[in-house]
């Protein structure tokens, strides 16, 4: 059951080390972001489709640009994962009184 959540922890993992590349680095273009983040090239364009859907990057001629929404997800989240590991200390915790 947790291995699905895991698995997309990782990828929301991989998304957000794209975002951070692109705001660093933009206008950048896929092959440019793939050497930067030593990540397979199929990978760094799924990402960014999924980013540009989501409306946190677009594509521009010279390459992927970030949006004012990929400077507000990364502006809040320090304080969105410490939520999501509140809710995992509890489980845990839960988990404990009943082992």
């Amino acid at each position: 059951m947790l291995a699905k959540i895991k698995s997309e922890i990782e990828l929301v993992s991989r998304h957000l080390e794209v975002i951070r590349a692109v705001v660093e680095h933009q206008p950048i273009g896929i092959m440019k972001l793939a050497d930067i983040l030593d990540l397979p090239y199929h990978r760094v364009r799924y990402s960014l489709r999924i980013l540009e859907q989501e409306g946190y990057i677009r594509a521009s001629p010279a390459g992927a640009v970030a949006t004012p929404l990929a400077g507000d997800l990364l502006s809040t989240l320090d304080a969105e994962v410490d939520e999501l590991i509140d809710l995992l200390l509890v489980i845990r915790k839960e988990n404990s009184r009943n082992v």
